[in-house]
């Protein structure tokens, strides 16, 4: 299951044109590269929630086609949480445990090693962890099991990586028809002595697209060359590009124009002689003057 029903709010205003799951990485929107990921260890279903521009999302996803594999869209009319949209993705599930991985999580983990250790035992769910001092909320034991998950930063724990892979009983233990965290669900479960694993991941990549500033760093980290231009995209004589640059697709940009530390998404156009600095242009938008850290 991908979570992509959210609303982005810490990207506006960039989620105000797009879900955050279809946000271009590196000329990629988030959720295609999440599907490869999910596919590289051999998932060939997917259950995507979607509340927040569900219909961009519906569209682009096409029931799995593009992908050649089959995706469900469950429609939230009104958002459920991470906890609630789980819960409402009952009925898809075979009696095997399932991976649940937000959409805004784009990484190289070995899903298949988290999944044969979770396999290894009988619990509820598996978290899958690391050691990022920002984020560092789930106490673990020697053992791996998971004693405590504070809703703050404290020293010597680990970060929850975004990614669980979970029984399918464990919906029994989360509330139905409401907007519900599943780190509450998970948080019950301990104080009433249910045991949760952690899978700690290590020697990895990983981008947590949440804010601007991280979407900025996911595109340095996973573009291929700099500057990033899609192929049918046209670059005319004397622009000059400067430190890294991503330029999507069917985009323009005139002769002089200079482009620094940027973003592009699909269908801009540049004019002559435009400087775009620090700046992530929105798509399907024509730049006549200079744009200095701007979000347009």
């Amino acid at each position: 299951m991908i979570l992509a029903a959210g609303f982005g709010t810490r990207l506006q205003p960039l989620t105000n044109y797009k879900p955050k799951a279809l946000m271009p990485v590196a000329n990629r929107p988030m959720i295609a590269r999440v599907i490869d990921y999910l596919k590289n260890f051999g998932v060939r279903e997917i259950l995507v929630n979607a509340h927040h521009h569900a219909d961009q999302l519906i569209n682009y996803l096409d029931k799995g086609r593009p992908f050649g594999i089959n995706i469900e869209i469950r429609r939230e009319p009104e958002i459920l949480g991470t906890g609630g949209g789980i819960k409402n993705s009952s009925g898809f599930w075979d009696p095997e445990p399932f991976i649940v991985i937000n959409s805004d999580i784009l990484t190289n983990i070995p899903l298949d090693r988290a999944y044969a250790d979770h396999l290894k035992t009988e619990n509820l769910a598996s978290l899958i962890l690391h050691d990022l001092k920002d984020h560092s909320r789930i106490l673990i034991d020697a053992d791996n099991t998971i004693l405590d998950i504070s809703p703050e930063n404290q020293p010597d724990r680990l970060s929850f990586t975004g990614i669980h892979i979970l029984n399918p009983a464990i919906l029994d233990y989360i509330p139905s028809g409401r907007f519900y965290h599943i780190m509450d669900t998970y948080r019950e479960l301990i104080q009433t002595g249910k045991k949760l694993k952690a899978h700690v991941a290590k020697g990895h990549y990983w981008y947590d697209i949440g804010s601007i500033d991280n979407y900025k760093k996911a595109n340095i980290g996973l573009a291929t060359n700099f500057p990033e231009i899609s192929l049918n995209s046209r670059i005319e004589p004397g622009v000059h590009f400067k430190d890294w640059a991503i330029i999507g697709t069917q985009c323009v940009v005139e002769q002089d124009a200079r482009i620094v530390q940027s973003i592009l998404w699909d269908h801009t156009h540049v004019k002559k002689g435009c400087r775009i600095i620090d700046s992530i242009v929105t798509g399907t938008k024509t730049v006549e003057k200079d744009l200095i850290k701007t979000v347009y």
